[in-house]
Formats: C-alpha cells, sequence, structure tokens
C-alpha cells in the first residue's frame, strides 16, 4: 500500500498539468470576420459577345497612271500622310518633252486656223460681190472646219500631255498610314499594273464580326424599335470592344453596316462596327471582342463573383442571419454586366451576404460582419474611348 500511495504522488502533477492544456484547447475561437453587402440592383441590359477583327475604313492599293523609271521615294516606310502629300515621282523628262511638242503643236494649229479663218472671210465677201464662184467658198469652209477640228485634237494633246506630266507625281488620295516601298528607285513602272505601295485609313476604324440568326433577329427588333433598320446603318446600336491583350479597358463605337443576306453554309450574318480612332491605338487585322446590347431594360441582382461558393452541383451564397450566423441559398448566376455577375434567381436584393472571406465561413456558424456598400459599377469596366485607353496604358507602365 505504502508504494502505490507513492505513485500517486508522483502522477498527480502530470494529470493536472494535462486538464489544463486540455480545457485551452477546448476553447472556441473567436468567429471569423468578414464583409458583407447587399447586392446591387439596378437596370441592365444583357450583352452579347463576338469575335471579329479591326480592318481599315479605306485601303488603297498606290500605282501608276504612267509608266517609266522610278526617279525618288518621298516618304519614310510606315509614316502617317495626308491627302495630297507626294509619295513618288516617275523620270519627268519624257513627259516635259511631250507636252513641249504637243504645245508647238497647238500653236501650229491655232495658227492654220486663224489662216483659213481669214480665208474664209475674204471669199466669202468676193462672193457676195460676184468676184468668185460659191464652189471656191464651199473650199474655203471646208478648209476652216479641218482648222478649227485641228486645234480641238491638239487642244486635246496638249491637256494628255499636261496629264501624263502631273501623274509623273504619285500622291496620296487619302489620309492614313503608309506600308513599306514595294519597288526601289531605278526600276521600271508598269502602269496601271506596278503596285508601288498600300496605304490605310486609321482614323474611323471598322471591326467586323458574324451574328447568328437567333441573336440577328433581336438587334433587328431593337433595331426597328429605335426606328432604323439593321441593313440600313447598323440600326445604330451601341457596342463596346475589348483588345486580345487588355482584359479592363473597353473602346465604345456603333453599328453601321449589316450585309443584305445571311450565309446559307454558315447561318451568320456579317456586321460592321465603327470606332474612333484618333491616337491610332487600334490597327487593321487586331483581334477582339465585341460586346453588343442583347436584350431591352430589365431589373437585375449583381453581386461579386467572389460572393459566390460552390456546392456540389450548385452555385450558393452566405446570407446573413441577425443573430450573425450565416446559412447557404441557392442561386442561378447570369452574364456578367459592370464587373458584377448577374444572379437569375435566388435573392431578392435586401439580403445581407458574405462578399468577401467566403472561403472562411460555414453554414449555421456564427461570423464577425463588417459592412461595406458595394459600388454601383467597377469603374474599370466602363468602355473607354482611345484616348481614355491611352491614358490608363501609360498610368500602369
Amino acid at each position: 500500500m505504502q508504494f502505490r500511495h507513492s505513485t500517486l504522488k508522483y502522477f498527480l502533477p502530470v494529470c493536472v498539468v494535462l486538464s489544463a492544456g486540455a480545457a485551452r484547447a477546448q476553447e472556441t475561437p473567436p468567429p471569423p470576420q468578414v464583409s458583407v453587402a447587399k447586392p446591387v440592383v439596378r437596370d441592365v441590359v444583357d450583352n452579347d459577345d463576338f469575335i471579329g477583327r479591326f480592318q481599315a475604313s479605306e485601303q488603297v492599293s498606290i500605282r501608276s497612271r504612267v509608266g517609266g523609271y522610278l526617279q525618288s521615294i518621298n516618304f519614310k516606310d510606315g509614316q502617317l500622310v495626308k491627302q495630297g502629300d507626294e509619295l513618288f515621282e516617275i523620270d519627268q523628262r519624257p513627259f516635259i518633252t511631250a507636252f513641249n511638242e504637243a504645245t508647238a503643236q497647238l500653236a501650229v494649229a491655232s495658227s492654220t486656223l486663224t489662216y483659213a479663218q481669214s480665208e474664209f472671210n475674204r471669199v466669202n465677201t468676193l462672193v457676195k460681190s460676184g468676184s468668185q464662184t460659191v464652189s471656191t467658198l464651199d473650199d474655203r469652209r471646208r478648209e476652216l472646219q479641218s482648222a478649227q477640228a485641228n486645234l480641238q485634237g491638239s487642244e486635246a494633246s496638249v491637256e494628255r500631255a499636261r496629264l501624263d506630266l502631273t501623274y509623273s507625281k504619285i500622291t496620296a488620295p487619302l489620309a492614313g498610314r503608309i506600308n513599306r516601298h514595294l519597288i526601289s528607285v531605278g526600276n521600271l513602272v508598269q502602269a496601271d499594273q506596278t503596285e508601288l505601295t498600300t496605304i490605310v485609313a486609321l482614323d474611323p476604324i471598322d471591326f467586323y464580326f458574324d451574328v447568328d440568326e437567333r441573336r440577328l433577329l433581336n438587334y433587328a427588333e431593337t433595331a426597328r424599335k429605335n426606328g432604323k433598320v439593321l441593313q440600313e446603318g447598323g440600326g445604330g446600336l451601341k457596342v463596346s470592344v475589348r483588345l486580345g491583350d487588355r482584359d479592363q479597358t473597353k473602346f465604345s463605337g456603333t453599328l453601321n453596316f449589316a450585309e443584305n443576306t445571311v450565309d446559307q453554309a454558315t447561318g451568320t450574318l456579317r456586321v460592321r462596327a465603327r470606332f474612333a480612332n484618333p491616337d491610332f491605338v487600334l490597327q487593321p487585322g487586331l483581334f477582339g471582342r465585341v460586346e453588343i446590347e442583347g436584350s431591352n431594360s430589365y431589373t437585375a441582382i449583381l453581386i461579386p463573383d467572389e460572393a459566390i461558393a460552390a456546392d456540389q452541383n450548385e452555385r450558393v451564397v452566405y446570407v446573413l442571419n441577425p443573430d450573425n450566423t450565416v446559412t447557404t441559398k441557392s442561386v442561378r448566376p447570369g452574364p456578367k454586366l459592370y464587373g458584377y455577375r448577374v444572379i437569375r434567381s435566388g435573392l431578392t436584393g435586401d439580403e445581407q451576404i458574405v462578399v468577401k472571406g467566403v472561403v472562411r465561413v460555414r453554414p449555421g456558424a456564427k461570423v464577425t460582419p463588417v459592412t461595406v456598400q458595394l459600388p454601383r459599377e467597377n469603374p474599370n469596366d466602363v468602355p473607354a474611348t482611345a484616348q481614355q485607353a491611352v491614358s490608363a496604358a501609360g498610368a500602369a507602365q
């Protein structure tokens, strides 16, 4: 018995220490802190997304109207040019010689006409006095008419020589960005055949994409409500486009054309939107994703994507109860608008839902809520002009 009491004496402090550690381990941690807010309720319009590419609103292939040897190139490859700027010059010496020759022939024809006119007038006077025959007068009239025709032909030759001399200097038919020169100085240029370079207009710029039949009918109905026809000016529908390497910045434009027939092979219609491009940010050939208003205005409930959690095959949000516990509510998400996710069903808009800290909560558990207010839209999701896009890109750098 003495041995047992001594053993108990040694083990008693150890048991006390273990009991205190277990009590501390069973202490309840404080409720996690989360941000809660009411959903954004506002009138929205659903957007449809399409992919397409930018094309120049105007494009021209530069060719010479006259043949000859290229004498000079008066631009730098890739520079911006204005309408009327001189681009190329063909060797003008043959054209100057042809112009001088035509001018000399015109002087001869003019002198011949003057002589024929005086002869006709003299013979006409003599015929009236009976000193000359009528047949002689007819001969002088024929010579006068021939001289008049020769003068007209000489004037046409001078005008043609003048045009050829003018065409030997090739100017820009439109303003835009010029390509590299495709032929070097000293090469022979074939009239109307040799391609010298190309010019594309950059402001405004067009965006082409294909619309399927189902959504085409919706756009046509929206255009009719605006008093327009989709094929006439594109119905005037507003669009916005994102470039392939930009997630936030949008460029706003307007539909201004739709083809008059649906492609039977694909069931789509080619549509064009036009965008102002004063800073030349948008370039022909760039890939983009365009958004078009695809529905009439309706009241929608919007929440952040991070407020939506997954529960097996369902999407749920955590709703805050009056006792600071949370419960799950099944929702049906829709498209993303104004930086938020549209909730088709499941919420009324009056609930307080967890918008930050979703990973720290469990159904039925208490939380420490911090109330925040969601803005009506994400500032980075608002369509921007080209100038605003350049400013945003500069600020980011």
